[in-house]
């Protein structure tokens, strides 16, 4: 019977049901691996079931049985691709499924950051309500979003789900045309120009070698409007060290950030240091989340193995 292994059932919620195959098969299912057991855990599996533990040439050297692994995810990073084509491993992912829930997220975001929801929010906490002694008080700047200029990093669909959102309450969306380059027609807002004139960026692009640091000191130093910065994409498209720099600086005016570039971030990342501050929300990673998102991608894992399993893979990238 064929064997299958789920190796990080932790990386969905416990809300989420989770069914099976319609064929015949042996499940095996683990909360979390770590990349020292990926070998013990998956002797013996024809597949492997992924979303963030990484299977490298390594491990793919010592499991002569495995045909065919799906990552629960839309980026295969963790995967070693050239291993798995050598030995004829298919390899799927999922798509589509985050259209709603990150550009969901990246608005919420947005809408706290502009009305300083978390330093209210503390201060009411803090009793300072009480200590002003009338109806309200002003700790925290407060602005209005339309007539704001959005620059959007990534012209796929989640940055045109937020463009949407953002065009609901009157922003001006600028698409950022690609980093040094030029020449990409009138949809596209030169990338200099969205760094210098917007109030608020969100990125939502992909973490490659030329988008790594896309945001840096250099850009920052160009920000005219202070912006808000908030990143719902990839860990790394921003120097978290220069980040932090930038926030001291007041050369920005506060951060959403949902991604890492470690996850979860090591003691040393300088966002730890600021995660107090009213102008600052980082959560976990969590912008994909929505129960239904989760749903989706779980039928889209189950229906590239029952695909699989009738020798028709789909959505594959090996």
């Amino acid at each position: 019977m064929t064997k299958i292994v789920f190796l990080d059932r932790e990386t969905f919620g416990p809300e989420v049901e989770l069914t099976r195959p319609d064929h015949p098969h042996d499940w095996v299912e683990h909360q979390a691996t770590r990349p020292e057991d990926v070998v013990e855990r998956l002797a013996g599996a024809t597949i492997a079931v992924t979303n963030k533990v990484p299977i490298r040439r390594e491990s793919l050297d010592q499991l002569p049985d495995l045909k065919f692994v799906t990552v629960a995810a839309t980026g295969y990073d963790v995967i070693d691709i050239e291993a798995c084509k050598e030995r004829g491993i298919h390899v799927s992912n999922v798509r589509g499924y985050a259209v709603n829930t990150v550009p969901d997220h990246a608005m919420a975001m947005i809408l706290a950051l502009s009305r300083s929801l978390p330093g209210y929010r503390q201060d009411v906490i803090d009793g300072k309500w009480q200590e002003a002694g009338q109806f309200c008080f002003f700790t925290h700047p407060i602005f209005d979003l339309a007539d704001r200029k959005l620059g959007i990093i990534g012209e796929g669909v989640i940055g045109q789900g937020v463009a949407r959102r953002a065009e609901a309450f009157g922003m001006k969306v600028m698409y950022a045309a690609h980093k040094g380059v030029e020449g990409l027609g009138p949809l596209y807002t030169p990338f200099d120009e969205v760094i210098e004139t917007a109030d608020v960026i969100t990125l939502h692009a992909p973490l490659t070698p030329k988008t790594r640091d896309v945001i840096a000191m250099p850009e920052f130093r160009r920000m005219k409007k202070k912006p808000l910065i908030v990143n719902t994409s990839r860990g790394g498209l921003v120097n978290e060290a220069d980040l932090v720099t930038a926030l001291d600086e007041g050369l920005i005016a506060g951060i959403g950030f949902d991604v890492l570039t470690k996850e979860p971030p090591a003691p040393d990342n300088p966002l730890l240091k600021v995660l107090g501050r009213p102008n600052v929300i980082v959560t976990p990673h969590v912008a994909w989340a929505s129960n239904e998102a989760q749903g989706e991608v779980w039928r889209q894992v189950i229906e590239s193995i029952d695909a699989f399993m009738d020798g028709k893979p789909v959505r594959t990238v090996v």
